[in-house]
């Protein structure tokens, strides 16, 4: 059994966790079929937008990618949207929820951008109408911080895409880090996408919480103990990204049922605002 299918195996096995994967995932698709076949109470979130080597030649060989485009790894194309989230559905079983993932590398500008999302969110809003789908959401590296976009305007583009209030637009992904902490800095304030999309009933994200694993070695033993005596690099990492308000999700990316539980364990008591608020303060001064 692979590392990454032994780990969702041990998630899985603590109750209702979500899954998020992505067909750009090497073989990921593949690997958790079968688990999530087996672990019905799994919430199970996939991706558009991104797509491998091997699934864009694909593609192009049923004419929805040009060779030029292939290249480019990522599309946001209408057709190759229901065609990705039907191989998806096909590879994983189910899918509560599909993200559009990273709208904003396409460098359209922002009217383009937006009109390229109403259309994207009519072909979710058709697989949700169908109950192949939970609903579908925005994950971003950088559009909200950016101003690509909004959560009221991602809220807007769904009710013109679903030509009601009634839409499936369920969710936002960002990440939220000791790096990208400018989402923890807001929401200690009442501001910002995470308290907006709350306010809104949508579920919060927080991916990339170790920034790629690059953090653990960013972060000083001082700071680590400070935020929990005793606590790893990784830990506190971890625990920093968890305890940000108005998060419902951290994304924890274990490779092995090891990994898994030690994050588990590090996020099990978040830390309370005020100290939370001083390692921003830290971060904004360093």
């Amino acid at each position: 059994m692979r590392a990454v299918e032994q780990a969702a195996r041990t998630a899985c096995a603590d109750g209702t966790v979500w899954i998020d994967t992505a067909p750009n995932y090497k073989d990921a698709h593949q690997l958790l079929g079968p688990v999530i076949s087996h672990h019905p109470r799994a919430m199970v979130a996939t991706k558009t937008g991104f797509f491998s080597k091997a699934e864009g030649e694909a593609a192009v060989q049923v004419g929805l990618l040009t060779s030029q485009q292939v290249t480019a790894g990522h599309s946001l194309g209408p057709a190759f949207t229901r065609w990705q989230t039907d191989r998806s559905l096909a590879a994983l079983g189910r899918a509560d929820l599909v993200f559009v993932h990273n709208p904003e590398h396409s460098h359209l500008d922002r009217a383009a951008l937006h009109d390229r999302l109403r259309v994207l969110f009519a072909v979710l809003e058709e697989f949700a109408t169908a109950g192949r789908i939970g609903g579908y959401g925005v994950a971003t590296w950088s559009g909200f911080q950016h101003g690509a976009f909004t959560v009221p305007e991602l809220l807007g583009l769904a009710k013109e895409a679903a030509g009601s209030g009634e839409h499936h637009l369920r969710a936002i992904q960002q990440p939220v880090s000791l790096v990208m902490a400018r989402p923890i800095a807001l929401a200690l304030d009442g501001r910002g996408p995470l308290v907006q999309a709350r306010a809104a009933g949508l579920i919060t994200f927080g991916s990339s919480p170790l920034h790629g694993g690059e953090l653990p070695a960013l972060t000083t033993p001082e700071l680590a103990e400070f935020m929990r005596p005793g606590a790893s690099s990784a830990a506190a990492c971890l625990l920093a990204a968890a305890s940000c308000p108005s998060l419902d999700v951290v994304l924890l990316s274990a490779s092995t049922g090891q990994h898994w539980d030690a994050a588990k364990d590090a996020i099990a008591s978040p830390l309370d605002p005020g100290r939370l608020r001083k390692v921003t303060d830290v971060l904004a001064q360093g």
